[in-house]
């Protein structure tokens, strides 16, 4: 007769609980702290159960994850879950057969799951033209206006007021400058998002045709706008004066460090940049403040538009590995989740329950203007113009966008003529774009 331990019995037992496990991927772009706390997040799932067993892997910066996980589904390779940047919402659309949409997956797999639960204005960027969710959101931001409240005081303005139009930030910009209090009056990340996209979205303008890209592959962009042209040259007017400078394309990474050595007495990035903010702005205090408008435009303010990304579940794998990612989902979405990462972060609560968690937890109480953006992006119900964008190698089109804001600024082109460019250099990538996803 063959006699086991008991010691033996529960290793073959924790064997086969290990093995029965099903095994869910995950491609995601976060480094530094938002991925260890990524990896904080999936560890406690983890432990929390024993069906399934998420594994997060790092894959570079947002381009470098989805051209990666492109790659990987024509291998036949692919994760169950990737982690794409807003602007990718498009291509990962028009990639037949490869998407399998987060409200199908859900219902399929029986996982409770309620749409009105998320904010309208991070849900509405990834819906379909019926209002179907297609992917996960999870890391979302939106741009805000940061200001050195110690320079305010020494140029005898109000540390607790922020500019709420353009036509006060110039005034500000120029009060303090004219006494000495800082040498310039403000500076901006990411010029495509926050001075053109957000821009049009916060004064309920359109960027393109088909509801800005909802509508359709055969958008054009409207990029070249009147009240879009006398923001750029508004820009290139306060550059040539001092009170604007320039942080660079793409991100724009010299920006943060105006602010931060006081260069700069205000700032425009992501709602994300607040952690970072706060550590790097030590020597000062910050202010927290909406993005400042056009005075009698009609419309605005309206609401801003998202950053960040969501999570998209790939075709070719298994039920069981469905299952595990939509409980996973309902997991991560839910407000305990949610409210924590957003806390720790910077990026926007997803759902209403996460925002109404920290509210009864005095989380905003406790920290002046961490909710700046999230009213700023529930403002107002979203419309066509202000909902998002949804176009094809728009990565690409950010790159033209930045320079021929450039181009700008160096005086080789009008505000006009700059945008114009921007409207037909990229009415081709999208044309490129549209013939190779019919």
């Amino acid at each position: 007769m063959v006699r086991f331990s008991l010691a033996a019995l529960a290793l073959a037992l924790t064997s086969t609980t290990a093995f029965a496990q099903t095994e869910v991927t995950w491609w995601h772009a976060m480094g530094g702290e938002l991925g260890q706390k990524l990896e904080e997040i999936v560890a406690t799932y983890n432990d929390s159960q024993s069906e399934y067993h998420v594994t997060p892997v790092y894959k570079g910066t947002y381009t470098e994850t989805m051209t990666a996980a492109i790659a990987a589904f024509r291998a036949g390779e692919q994760p169950d879950i990737v982690q794409v940047f807003e602007v990718g919402t498009g291509t990962m659309m028009a990639a037949k057969g490869a998407i399998y949409p987060v409200y199908k997956l859900m219902s399929d797999m029986g996982e409770t799951f309620d749409q009105s639960a998320f904010l309208p204005a991070v849900v509405g960027y990834y819906t379909d033209t019926e209002g179907n969710m297609l992917s996960m959101p999870f890391n979302s931001s939106t741009p805000i206006l940061y200001y050195n409240k110690d320079v305010f005081k020494a140029a005898g303005l109000d540390p607790e007021v922020a500019p709420k139009t353009w036509e006060e930030l110039e005034a500000f910009s120029n009060k303090i400058m004219e006494s000495g209090a800082a040498t310039c009056g403000f500076s901006s990340g990411w010029i495509s998002w926050v001075q053109l996209e957000n821009f049009s979205a916060w004064h309920n303008l359109q960027i393109g045709t088909k509801e800005n890209g909802f509508g359709g592959l055969d958008t054009e962009f409207t990029f070249n706008g009147p009240l879009q042209a006398k923001h750029w040259s508004n820009l290139k007017k306060w550059q040539d004066a001092g009170l604007f400078q320039y942080g660079g394309p793409g991100g724009g990474a010299d920006a943060p460090a105006k602010f931060y050595t006081q260069e700069c007495a205000m700032y425009m990035n992501s709602s994300a940049s607040r952690a970072g903010v706060i550590l790097n702005a030590a020597d000062f205090e910050v202010g927290y403040g909406m993005l400042p408008y056009y005075e009698g435009t009609e419309g605005a303010p309206q609401n801003s538009i998202i950053g960040g990304a969501t999570l998209w579940v790939l075709q070719g794998h298994d039920e069981a590995e469905y299952k595990g990612v939509a409980d996973f989902f309902s997991y991560l979405s839910s407000a305990e989740v949610q409210a924590d990462w957003h806390q720790f972060s910077g990026y926007l609560p997803i759902t209403k329950a996460a925002y109404e968690l920290g509210q009864s937890q005095g989380y905003y109480a406790a920290n002046p203007g961490s909710d700046v953006a999230i009213k700023q992006i529930t403002l107002n119900a979203p419309t066509p113009n202000s909902k998002g964008l949804r176009f094809g190698n728009y990565t690409q089109i950010r790159d033209v966008i930045d320079q021929e804001f450039q181009a700008l600024l160096a005086g080789d082109k009008t505000a006009p003529e700059a945008l114009e460019a921007i409207d037909q250099r990229g009415d081709e990538m999208l044309r490129e774009f549209e013939a190779a996803n019919k």
